[in-house]
């Protein structure tokens, strides 16, 4: 079968062009994965063994309380039945890659077959004309490709694939008290809800989205301090907030913190304390938060939301040993082809919703 001209020019890109830098391909469109990378670095495990994973969830009282009695007063028993099961369906997903023979010839690489085993060598001589190794540069996009659908998946609530992970979305509401999550009515069980603050959530009678404004020490900020309480509120044994915003969430925060000033030792005055732009490439510090700026929210239109996740309690877990497993099936006796795929199965799941919130600026 004949290159297609996307492949023809591929193949053209990283062999023998106009080049800036021998070996070297400089990517140009690859943001950061905040979300994705602390969700892999608190990520969990499984056993699979179900096509769930359940957890027990309950209210914190059983209905009963303290009366009181004196000498041979009849007393009265209850018997406390307030445990529930949430579950979350595991998930397969599979991303993978081919590449031709041809291809890797014209690149200068051999492909070395042994039974159902294929692996590459360097053709001797290839130095002298390749100046990419295009093998590497398509295994290079594959990671990104799972990478960066991998974020998306996290970032949405499973509507857009049906057999795909459902994120946070699914779990973190923007209008919290409608339906179920995990099989568990939100509408029957209001500790079964995160904190919110949208439109969407003003619309069913809920808190609407905050209006930024730099009077009175900021709204935005005065809301965000009042709510970072109520979000502790149930927490017992602490939480461990991780803070993901959009770009325009981000600088309504920053011009309320330039309107009303930041007191240090330093004073205003002190040349090298002073600086027209704030640091914030790491975050925005806000008390024991750091609100850290989320390219992918912006992306996919929430550049003006701020999602806060207690990742004590909402957790990304994979099967044991089906994490980026990768796979290099044998090529077909009739195409002289090689394949390579990744897949990884997964699920996110939530012990506690209330811990969490979602919020939007007007």
């Amino acid at each position: 079968m004949p290159f297609t001209a996307e492949e023809l020019t591929n193949i053209n890109n990283s062999a023998l062009e106009n080049f800036l830098e021998r070996g070297t391909v400089f990517k140009q469109n690859v943001a950061n994965k905040p979300m994705l990378k602390a969700f892999d670095v608190a990520r969990g495990t499984f056993s699979g063994g179900n096509t769930n994973v359940s957890l027990g969830v309950k209210g914190g009282q059983g209905g009963g309380s303290l009366s009181g009695y004196s000498h041979d007063d009849q007393v009265g028993y209850y018997t406390p039945a307030n445990n529930k099961r949430v579950k979350f369906p595991w998930k397969e997903h599979h991303i993978g890659i081919t590449i031709t023979h041809t291809e890797l010839k014209t690149d200068g690489i051999e492909v070395i077959e042994n039974g159902s085993d294929q692996s590459t060598s360097m053709v001797d001589g290839r130095e002298e004309h390749a100046l990419a190794n295009l093998y590497e540069e398509k295994l290079d996009e594959l990671g990104e490709d799972y990478a960066y659908s991998l974020d998306d998946l996290i970032h949405g609530d499973g509507s857009t694939d049906t057999k795909a992970l459902a994120g946070i979305q699914s779990l973190i509401l923007a209008s919290p008290a409608v339906g179920t999550t995990g099989g568990l009515s939100r509408i029957t069980n209001a500790y079964w809800r995160n904190r919110a603050a949208t439109a969407a959530f003003a619309a069913a009678g809920g808190q609407g989205a905050i209006t930024s404004n730099t009077a009175a020490g900021g709204a935005l900020l005065q809301f965000l301090q009042k709510e970072k309480r109520q979000l502790q509120k149930f927490a017992q044994g602490g939480v461990r907030h991780r803070c993901f915003a959009g770009s325009d969430f981000i600088d309504a925060m920053e011009k309320e913190l330039r309107a009303n000033g930041a007191y240090s030792q330093n004073g205003f005055n002190n040349r090298q304390a002073v600086n027209g732009a704030m640091d914030t490439m790491e975050g925005v510090p806000f008390g024991d938060w750091t609100i850290v700026y989320d390219p992918t929210m912006d992306r996919l239109g929430h550049a003006k939301r701020l999602n806060v996740i207690d990742m004590r309690r909402v957790k990304l877990l994979y099967m044991n040993g089906q994490r980026m497993k990768k796979h290099n099936p044998a090529r077909p006796y009739d195409r002289y082809v090689m394949y390579n795929g990744i897949t990884t199965t997964a699920v996110m799941v939530a012990q506690q919703l209330n811990t969490s919130g979602v919020y939007d600026i007007a």
